[in-house]
């Protein structure tokens, strides 16, 4: 899978099922090559587009699942967000 088509895909948190948004981007371990986070911004105050006030900072262990549409995540949300 192409980090495009992840940024295509709804972040649902399963214990609030909130949406959190898109993945805007990824962390990944240099050494070994791979992901260590999902970073997803939250939604913007101009347009939904610009000036996010903070980003949520989900590690991959955190990922339940992948399907064609949705990622489901299980996470506390005060404990991955994180202020750009």
């Amino acid at each position: 899978m192409l980090l495009c088509e992840l940024q295509e895909k709804d972040v649902i948190n399963v214990c609030t099922a909130k949406c959190l948004g898109r993945v805007m981007d990824l962390e990944f371990d240099e050494k070994t090559g791979c992901i260590c986070t999902l970073i997803v911004p939250s939604p913007g105050k101009f347009c939904g587009c610009f000036f996010h006030k903070y980003e949520y900072w989900i590690p991959w262990r955190c990922v339940c699942s992948i399907g064609c549409d949705l990622i489901l995540v299980e996470v506390c949300e005060k404990d991955v967000k994180r202020t750009p």
